[in-house]
């Protein structure tokens, strides 16, 4: 049960880092592919229907450690505070970003949440390679250290081609060339690289302190009939907004 419970964690992190890894990349990329209104309005309504969707792996990982690995959840909550904190903040002024950016007009109101978009997505990506460092050496060492902060930008790097790729396939009128599916798949498995080279080390480690089996069993049973309703959903917002399916439309809500 242990092992099954490793496996899914593994696939529910990387899954994280495939999915919200594009979203935190267009993000990044507003800057720079969004230099006019209109072309960061179709930045944003590249990812709208896929943001909630894929935030919903970031909810799984975090059930997922509390219930099956407790004592590490204590680990990471103590030995990586303030940079948890920040990321939150950074998860929050990211989606205010895109909830506020429509609701007033005016091209000034809409400059300020998109810069609070970038700032939130490079927040959060540089945070998440820290946060893998901290977590590869045990919380033994500060996420700031020279080695911590090259991971950051890698993973940085990482989330910006990969949201790069994204927008090829999804409008490819803004980055100047179309990008097959297949090219989205491979630059998805490798911005999911660093959290499975992460798991890869800590395999034992998160293995011997797994929670009870009897706790993994009551957990089976209550979350695992689920996972093929989550996989469902995400199958649904794939078929219903692939390209050509209202990319140059912007939901209601952002």
């Amino acid at each position: 049960m242990e092992l099954l419970w490793f496996a899914l964690f593994a696939v529910l992190l990387a899954g994280y880092f495939a999915l919200e890894g594009f979203d935190l990349g267009v993000g990044l990329l507003l800057p720079v592919l969004g230099r006019t209104v209109e072309r960061r309005d179709r930045m944003v309504a590249a990812i709208a229907p896929f943001v909630l969707a894929n935030e919903v792996w970031l909810v799984a990982v975090a059930g997922t450690l509390f219930g099956v690995y407790p004592m590490l959840e204590g680990e990471v909550l103590f030995g990586l505070y303030p940079l948890v904190v920040a990321m939150l903040l950074a998860w929050v002024v990211r989606d205010a970003g895109l909830w506020f950016r429509r609701r007033v007009g005016g091209p000034g109101w809409r400059r300020f949440w998109d810069a609070l978009i970038a700032l939130g997505s490079l927040w959060l990506s540089a945070g998440w390679g820290m946060a893998l460092y901290g977590a590869a050496t045990g919380f033994t060492s500060s996420p700031m250290h020279p080695v911590g902060l090259l991971l950051g930008v890698v993973v940085t790097l990482l989330f910006a081609f990969h949201g790069w790729t994204f927008l090829g396939w999804r409008d490819p009128a803004l980055t100047g060339a179309a990008r097959p599916g297949r090219m989205l798949v491979l630059t998805g498995t490798v911005a999911a690289l660093p959290a499975l080279g992460l798991l890869a080390g800590a395999m034992g480690y998160l293995l011997d302190h797994s929670a009870p089996p009897a706790t993994l069993n009551v957990l089976s049973l209550m979350v695992l009939p689920f996972a093929p309703l989550m996989v469902a959903a995400q199958v649904w917002v794939w078929r219903t907004f692939r390209p050509g399916k209202g990319a140059d439309r912007i939901p209601s809500f952002f």
